[in-house]
């Protein structure tokens, strides 16, 4: 094996190749990191109240600039609570958004009730909607009861007052008791900036809610597979309680939700995301931009946990996620939901599936678990701990250097062409996820590429993590072309 010391003789060498700038940043050992460190202090947090369909979503996506909440004419789109990131005037807050708050509500429609009560206790101030042209409904005076008791700040917002002559309605709402309403149209931006103007001046610099963790930056999880295989009821056994809506339809959940979970002793902030549907060009109203809001969730993500149900076959569906997962460039992390249930003969198969499907994710770490118990839960720590350990991952150049020396003296690259390419140097340009560079004077084939990609695994580990190795192919200063 070559010494590493030798790294600097080998990086020497390539000045007698021709190099652009893009090369000579890339060899003076900058990395070009993903910023994925969190802030030290939680943002504070603005709750959005109000009975369904007076607007709430359209104004969250009034406040955010862009089309986040799923919006629709149905009341009731909206069913877990939400957590977006915000700014104004410089300043950033976190806005939730929430299922409609129902007093006397049945069913699905009581979680939904619930979750918007839970919002309330986890906010530093609540913007109260109303629906301007239909005034204060009994429900609404429900509200006002849960929110005095919360007696958390209350921004009384009277909602789809779309010129002057409406604002005259909005005056009898000084009778709930929450001082002035403010007058806005959600749908055309109608008095929004003076909204948030005083929202500014209610919420604290930072969140002062007991219970979340306010320092360091939580690594961060997103949570995916395809509908109504656990997801939402992971995330509620996590967090120890009732998080997310969870009914038996499936695609229930439709937006991507946030939450601080205290998991191994340490604070993990989750993503539950929407199921992502077969086709995403066939999905149609909230579930297409559910869908989209998956792949963005991914994005922001640092560790994806995949879910597949180990009662049904693997699917297309599954292992096409899978590779939006790999795409992304997270680390990754394979949950098997339901393996309490699984029998002999469901395994045997399981097995053979895992091995013909799932070859190309070998080096993913797994977990057997059960959603809905809770089975097993605290194995997922460790997987997350070493996928993003790996993810992080970087080789020193003398290190990766005499790997490489020792590699192509004991496996050469076959000759092409009475040509036999070499590489020349390596760098690691990157982690999260690890990225490397060979400077090479010819192309490397395909299958001997995926053989260093194999290599460096085996020899640094890398598990839960993809890896790239990319070619500079170089030529020798003054050589013809």
């Amino acid at each position: 094996m070559r010494k590493p010391s030798s790294a600097r003789l080998l990086r020497a060498g390539l000045d007698d190749y021709e190099l652009d700038e893009d090369d000579a940043a890339l060899l003076s050992g900058e990395y070009d990191d993903e910023d994925f460190d969190g802030p030290v202090k939680l943002d504070p947090v603005l709750a959005i109240i109000g009975r369904p369909n007076v607007g709430k979503s359209t104004l969250v996506n009034r406040i955010l600039g862009r089309r986040e909440a799923v919006v629709e004419d149905t009341p009731g789109v909206t069913r877990d609570r939400v957590m977006y990131s915000a700014t104004w005037n410089g300043r950033n807050f976190t806005v939730v958004d929430t299922g409609g708050w129902e007093h006397d509500a049945r069913g699905i429609h009581a979680r939904v009730a619930e979750q918007a009560e839970m919002a309330v206790e986890l906010a530093d101030a609540v913007l109260f909607v109303v629906d301007s042209a239909v005034g204060a409904t009994a429900t609404d005076e429900a509200v006002v009861k849960m929110l005095r008791r919360s007696k958390k700040p209350v921004i009384m917002v009277a909602n789809k007052v779309d010129d002057f002559a409406q604002e005259a309605d909005s005056a009898t709402l000084w009778g709930l008791g929450f001082g002035e309403p403010y007058p806005v149209s959600a749908l055309h931006g109608r008095g929004v900036a003076d909204l948030l103007d005083h929202v500014m001046d209610t919420l604290p610099e930072f969140s002062t809610i007991e219970g979340l963790e306010r320092s360091g930056g939580p690594r961060r999880i997103a949570l995916i597979g395809r509908p109504n295989v656990g997801k939402s009821s992971l995330l509620n056994k996590l967090a120890g309680s009732e998080r997310v809506v969870v009914d038996n339809t499936a695609g229930t959940t439709r937006d991507p939700v946030d939450e601080f979970i205290e998991l191994g002793g340490r604070t993990w902030r989750f993503v539950d995301t929407a199921g992502i549907r077969r086709r995403q060009h066939m999905a149609q109203g909230a579930d297409f931009y559910a869908s989209l809001r998956t792949q963005s969730a991914l994005e922001k993500a640092e560790v994806a946990v995949v879910l597949l149900a180990v009662d049904e076959v693997l699917s297309e569906q599954d292992v096409r996620i899978l590779q939006l997962a790999i795409e992304s460039g997270r680390a990754l992390v394979l949950a098997f939901n339901k393996w309490d249930l699984l029998d002999d003969e469901r395994r045997t198969y399981l097995e053979r599936e895992i091995e013909q499907d799932l070859a190309h994710v070998a080096w993913a770490p797994r977990v057997n678990i059960s959603a809905l118990t809770g089975w097993h839960k605290d194995r997922l720590v460790p997987a997350l701990d070493t996928a993003l350990e790996s993810w992080d991952k970087r080789i020193p150049t003398g290190r990766l250097n005499a790997f490489l020396g020792e590699l192509v003296a004991a496996h050469p690259h076959p000759v092409r062409g009475g040509k036999q390419p070499r590489i020349l140097f390596g760098t690691q340009a990157s982690s999260r996820p690890p990225k490397f560079v060979l400077f090479t004077t010819g192309f490397l084939d395909p299958g001997y590429r995926r053989f260093i990609t194999r290599r460096l695994r085996e020899t640094f580990g890398f598990e839960g993590t993809p890896i790239e190795v990319n070619m500079r192919v170089r030529e020798k200063r003054g050589k013809k072309r």
